[in-house]
């Protein structure tokens, strides 16, 4: 069983769906506790992987969702599994059935240290992040977020969602960004119209400041789309939306997972305040 490498910062104790407080690590380069795993609503449990073995049941759920079901081409690095440069770098959130403690949820999340020591994060190779280097020193970025079919339910997210508030607020982390995708088949409308009319919704209501605004390597030729249809975006969309998050730009193709991905970023200043409550509390825990 092959040991991860000591993270940049030290991992969370991780609490229930709630944003609960726990007890504050207190150096960033201490070795990496014991993975805290308590009892959620609906029977599920969160911890951060501590060895390659957790993390590849992450790897393989993500296998399970984006390759079977969403039908993207994955590596075939290790069969069964999804598995990119990135992944040695993170830090791999665990969402487990508490009866079966199968792996249902999981998320990555890459620190602003470990990004430089990869060279880059997951989004620098499907946009030009420049406008953002300003943020970088206190910006993680999260990604490939996914949930098992079976449990697709608000418990799931809001588990994961406590723990990288309290990822966030104890190691004094402000900003995150990731890709957030729109498969090409959506709600029943292919060709990448369905990514093209919620780049326009998103565009009049959610779209950063100019400032932060970057432009996608390979972009999805939106003006050659059909972008008027009422479509709903994807769910995870919609709750960073909620939250506050913005459209950094236009969207970019990957052809690999078949989508189209929408540059997002959420900085703690813009949450809602009850949500600002729980960061700020955990930083100052």
């Amino acid at each position: 069983m092959k040991e991860l490498p000591n993270p940049t910062f030290a991992l969370s104790p991780v609490a229930s769906p709630q944003f609960s407080r726990g007890s504050l690590c207190q150096s960033g380069h201490a070795p990496v506790p014991a993975a805290v795993q308590r009892p959620a609503v609906g029977k599920i449990q969160v911890s951060w992987a501590r060895h390659q073995d957790e993390v590849r049941q992450a790897q393989r759920l993500r296998y399970e969702v984006f390759a079977l079901e969403m039908g993207a081409n994955l590596p075939a690095t290790v069969p069964g599994h999804d598995i990119d440069l990135f992944d040695d770098y993170c830090e791999h959130l665990l969402v487990r059935d508490e009866e079966s403690q199968a792996v249902i949820g999981t998320y990555r999340v890459l620190t602003p240290t470990q990004a430089k020591r990869a060279g880059s994060t997951y989004s620098d190779t499907e946009f030009d992040l420049t406008r953002l280097r300003s943020l970088r020193e206190r910006m993680v970025e999260l990604g490939r977020s996914c949930v098992h079919a079976d449990h697709r339910h608000g418990g799931v997210i809001l588990a994961l969602w406590g723990a990288l508030a309290e990822f966030m607020g104890r190691n004094q982390l402000d900003t995150m960004i990731g890709c957030a995708s729109i498969p090409m088949q959506h709600n029943g409308v292919s060709s990448g119209h369905a990514a093209a009319s919620i780049w326009k919704q998103v565009r009049q209501t959610h779209l950063a400041p100019i400032e932060y605004r970057v432009t996608p390597r390979l972009a999805l030729p939106v003006e050659q789309l059909d972008d008027s249809m009422t479509v709903e975006p994807p769910a995870l969309i919609k709750g960073y939306l909620r939250l506050g998050a913005k459209v950094l730009g236009a969207p970019a193709w990957d052809p690999d997972f078949n989508s189209a991905d929408l540059p997002m970023m959420m900085r703690i200043a813009d949450l809602p305040p009850r949500y600002q409550k729980h960061f700020n509390k955990a930083a100052t825990a």
